[in-house]
């Protein structure tokens, strides 16, 4: 099993520098810095310590995924945040788990002791709103559907029909707003019935940079997804 790191950045130059050496290069076999056009020196930081680096031509997580899909070389996915909210150290218990056979592996918040010092009171209550609809609308049994922290089969963005704009354009039009694929992963991948498990990861307080959160927008958008699904996607 062969595994690619994605470090999704934009304007992340401060946490690039405390988080990055944290990470053993030997941990996986690949890792891909993808950018969605940093001016603060991230993307050129990054090259100097010989980091693969894709700069992204459209706006949005979704498109930085999809774009950098023919690059990945594993045959697993970790999605990583370099902002300080991604705790290195568990990187190689994600890992681990996947080895056990699962298909996707999730470094959960509010599982036993982990804990967000990110959230406040508005995103906490939408983080426990959306796993909620998500377990009780589709067979879910996650306590963190949102997080971008977690690993899983690469195939899985085929399988589960993330790739390209009919589970996004209309929400993403409705709202204003562009959108990633890690709820509508979470929420198919429990209507798949796959095999999935959950470690306990922390969420520490961001390192510089600026908090990118669209709480209103991105949530309704979401949450329109989850509804959707009932009917929408077999």
């Amino acid at each position: 099993m062969k595994t690619t790191l994605l470090v999704m950045t934009l304007n992340e130059i401060d946490g690039m520098k405390a988080i990055m050496p944290r990470i053993k290069r030997e941990w996986v076999d690949q890792i891909i810095v993808v950018d969605g056009g940093s001016t603060d020196g991230t993307i050129e930081w990054a090259k100097e310590q010989g980091y693969q680096v894709y700069v992204q031509k459209k706006r949005g997580f979704r498109h930085a995924y999809e774009e950098v899909m023919p690059l990945i070389e594993g045959d697993v996915i970790v999605t990583f945040s370099p902002d300080g909210n991604s705790v290195a150290e568990i990187l190689p218990d994600l890992i681990a788990k996947m080895r056990e056979g699962y298909d996707m592996v999730i470094a959960s918040r509010y599982l036993g002791p982990a804990k967000s010092a990110d959230d406040d009171i508005v995103t906490g209550f939408g983080n426990w709103l959306f796993t909620k609809t998500v377990n009780l609308l589709h067979g879910g049994k996650y306590t963190d559907v949102m997080v971008i922290y977690r690993a899983y089969k690469k195939q899985l963005a085929y399988d589960l029909e993330l790739m390209g704009d009919s589970a996004f354009a209309l929400p993403e039009k409705l709202f204003g707003t562009k959108i990633s694929w890690e709820p509508l992963l979470s929420c198919r991948a429990a209507k798949r019935k796959l095999k999935i498990a959950e470690i306990p990861g922390d969420e520490p307080p961001r390192i510089g940079g600026e908090r990118k959160l669209q709480v209103l927008r991105w949530g309704a958008a979401y949450y329109f997804q989850f509804l959707r699904e009932v009917v929408w996607w077999k």
